[in-house]
């Protein structure tokens, strides 16, 4: 028996190693008993980044991709103005693309109100640094036509999409600067 074992695997290994030429031979002899350990058969896990974010949005909130560009730009730009530049920082550095989408958040300057409670919110702004970003995100929604409700939306998708072991640091930034807000 031993000997039928050792005829077995003295050609396996000359009919594989000509077959593998560019692979070693301890290689390919692992690869014959199944221990390989080739590309396809690693599982990586995927990073978070701002445009696997972006398709979430767009998915499961059913706005467009621009309004879902320009909610999630106008959001980070929240995030921007209320954390350390360290800590923003290092949000960019785990999500890939959130410098890009800074690029996208609505032009509010021309944009205002002064009838009713959108009056008195960009009045009281004037005198609170807190009230006046809250109040920018809300116009940047609106000019994106989407209502101020949705900001909490976005949010929460954002925050469900970094539910991963990887999304973790990006999820807790994100949820202690917007905890005034939910």
């Amino acid at each position: 028996m031993k000997k039928i074992t050792s005829l077995l695997l003295a050609a396996s290994l000359t009919f594989s190693a000509s077959s593998h030429a560019e692979e070693g031979w301890f290689d390919s002899f692992k690869s014959m008993l199944g221990f390989g350990d080739s590309a396809e058969e690693v599982a990586v896990p995927e990073m978070p980044s701002i445009d696997g974010m972006l398709g979430a949005l767009t998915e499961n909130l059913g706005v467009t991709s621009e309004q879902a560009e320009g909610g999630l730009g106008s959001i980070m730009n929240y995030v921007k103005n209320n954390v350390s530049s360290e800590s923003f920082g290092d949000l960019s550095a785990s999500l890939p693309g959130l410098d890009q989408v800074l690029n996208s958040v609505p032009d509010i300057k021309e944009l205002g109100s002064s009838d009713g409670i959108s009056g008195l919110l960009n009045k009281a702004s004037e005198y609170s640094d807190s009230l006046k970003g809250i109040n920018e995100l809300k116009q940047q929604f609106e000019a994106l036509g989407l209502k101020p409700e949705m900001i909490t939306d976005f949010i929460e998708q954002a925050k469900a999409y970094l539910d991963t072991e990887q999304g973790q640091e990006a999820k807790k930034m994100l949820t202690e600067s917007f905890s005034s807000l939910i």
